[in-house]
């Protein structure tokens, strides 16, 4: 992916590739996560847009017999 800079007041750019595979817009929440020696950034989006990410998910596992 890309290298962004850190300006003087904190702020990054996320590059242009990645905004748009990613579909962010202006204002847009992102949550920033500590994650061992990085930053992670997660797009914060409305449950409506989620629905249906998970189609095609084995839901088949083995359980527990009192989690039936």
């Amino acid at each position: 992916m890309g290298t962004v800079t850190i300006s003087p007041k904190f702020q990054v750019v996320i590059p242009k590739e990645i905004r748009e595979k990613l579909s962010l817009s202006p204002g847009q929440k992102i949550q920033a996560i500590i994650y061992g020696d990085r930053i992670e950034l997660i797009p914060l989006r409305p449950v409506k847009r989620m629905r249906g990410f998970l189609k095609g998910t084995d839901t088949k596992v083995d359980r527990q017999g009192d989690r039936i």
